[in-house]
């Protein structure tokens, strides 16, 4: 005790035990903060004592009702004689859920404005924390994004606690650790790192913290900040996180050995490391029988070469390598562009960027509306250009395939990847053709076997499928019956890979 006072004396940002002083800074630091709110009483018999309530209006509207933990706090004090509160205060805070001692005023700050009510008494050299409902946040709604035909409908809110909550609700275990830190010097961001002790390897949990310790920021509103600022390779299109807003994702995720990192004001969880393999999965894949799972993925793979080579490839067989194609459908491809004034290059680009065009606007308009705009825009603008004779109907059918080949991609972060390949697949197309999709896959796949998240190989299990005695190759485009996937993935420790075992 004698130490923590010398500590507390030389710390010149303590709490006062004069309320007096404690009142002075507050209303400096505060000063033209209208929603926050500074709230004298008398507590006590007698004389009684002066204490101070600092609070955000909106954040702890309801702090003086008789059924709030605050007003009961200040309902048992007011009986009480003074040398009783300063005993009831110091001896548990009245048994008040989640009260906490605030030994510094930078402390008492950051309390109040992460929505808390903090408590000041005269004479008293600590405030006291006193959870509230903070601030305004959306409750847990439905997945909009990541739609699944099994499991949960539940989707995570905009508020750490809730997001933390719900990963906890299907991970009961003590095992599950959740290591809390503010980011941001302005904006004092609430962030959570939670993984799964024994199973996530204690190094990766270590290095993405170095990470976050590793840069100052003012403030940032969303996690996809904290994601370009400790991926590993700044310049790669491809995503180095898996984002997800379903809780059941984050869950599995961690009971793989993952990390999963939240931020307030996110209703999106990002999970690290990620795999080439991990972002064409789904929830649901684990919930459905292996059969038609393997099949879904099959399929995903496809919509993604189309996504990236369709269009190059058109470029490429009517350019250059017009023999590969049957003299019928040569013939009715001449047919087709009969009339249309601009080159195959030209016509693709300027039918994808119009698509381009109202896709984003269809994101951008509210409600309906903007999927109104992306099925009717798309139909009324390639109708019309082939009517107009801007482009052949063969190339309106070339980007639909194409945009319905991105769209099949589960993540919207890999999608966004291979619409920026895409263009890279039309340039080399049309100055080397098939010659120069097979460049553009081959510099790829360069690129992709050389990138790592975290340690772990971006091609796993096609590359590096050793590391876990090809365990992994059960769980990727084909996925084996469930009873036949004991182990888990190379995330998780090696010394704790058995999830799956059968009861003698």
């Amino acid at each position: 005790m004698n130490e923590k006072a010398e500590n507390k004396k030389e710390d010149p940002k303590a709490i006062s035990r004069s309320l007096r002083d404690s009142e002075q800074i507050l209303g400096k630091l505060c000063e033209g903060c209208d929603d926050i709110l500074l709230r004298k009483m008398r507590l006590g018999q007698g004389e009684g004592i002066d204490c101070l309530i600092v609070y955000i209006e909106t954040a702890v509207s309801n702090m003086m009702l008789q059924d709030s933990m605050i007003g009961k706090m200040i309902n048992s004090l007011q009986a009480s004689r003074p040398e009783e509160i300063y005993r009831e205060l110091k001896e548990n805070s009245l048994g008040i859920s989640d009260a906490k001692d605030l030994m510094t005023m930078d402390e008492a700050l950051a309390a109040m404005l992460a929505g808390n009510a903090v408590f000041f008494i005269d004479g008293f050299d600590r405030a006291l924390k006193i959870s509230s409902k903070g601030y305004p946040a959306m409750g847990v709604s439905k997945a909009e994004t990541e739609k699944a035909m099994r499991g949960s409908r539940e989707a995570f809110s905009e508020s750490v606690k809730v997001n933390t909550a719900l990963v906890r609700k299907r991970i009961r275990d003590t095992r599950l650790k959740v290591k809390e830190k503010m980011v941001g010097e302005a904006s004092h961001t609430m962030t959570a790192v939670v993984y799964m002790e024994g199973v996530a390897y204690p190094s990766m949990v270590e290095k993405f913290q170095e990470r976050l310790d590793s840069f100052v920021i003012d403030g940032f509103m969303d996690s996809g900040v904290i994601e370009q600022l400790t991926e590993d390779t700044w310049y790669s299109p491809f995503p180095q996180f898996q984002t997800t807003e379903r809780p059941d994702r984050a869950a599995m995720a961690v009971l793989e050995g993952r990390v999963v990192f939240f931020s307030d004001n996110s209703p999106e969880a990002i999970i690290l490391p990620a795999t080439y393999n991990s972002l064409f999965q789904t929830s649901d894949d684990y919930f459905r029988h292996f059969g038609i799972v393997s099949f879904l993925r099959i399929i995903r793979y496809i919509a993604a070469f189309l996504a990236v080579s369709l269009p190059g490839l058109y470029i490429a067989v009517t350019n250059f390598q017009t023999q590969i194609l049957p003299t019928n459908l040569i013939i009715s491809l001449a047919k087709a562009r009969e009339g249309v004034p601009f080159p195959g290059v030209l016509e693709i680009l300027l039918l994808e960027l119009s698509f381009e065009l109202l896709r984003e606007a269809g994101v951008r308009m509210p409600g309906t509306i903007g999927n109104t705009i992306g099925i009717v825009g798309g139909l009324i603008i390639g109708q019309a250009a082939v009517s107009a004779n801007i482009v052949s109907p063969i190339v309106v059918v070339i980007v639909a395939l194409t945009a319905l080949g991105s769209f099949s991609v589960p993540s919207e972060e890999l999608s966004e990847a291979f619409r920026l390949l895409k263009y890279g697949m039309i340039l080399l197309c049309s100055v080397f053709g098939i010659l120069g999709l097979a460049l553009g896959w081959m510099l790829v796949l360069i690129h992709l076997s050389g990138l790592k998240s975290f340690g772990i190989p971006y091609l796993m299990p096609f590359s590096g499928n050793d590391m876990n005695r090809r365990q992994d190759g059960k769980d990727s485009i084909i996925r084996m019956p469930l009873w036949m996937i004991r182990k888990r993935p190379v995330f998780a420790r090696r010394d704790n890979r058995t999830k799956l075992r059968w009861k003698e």
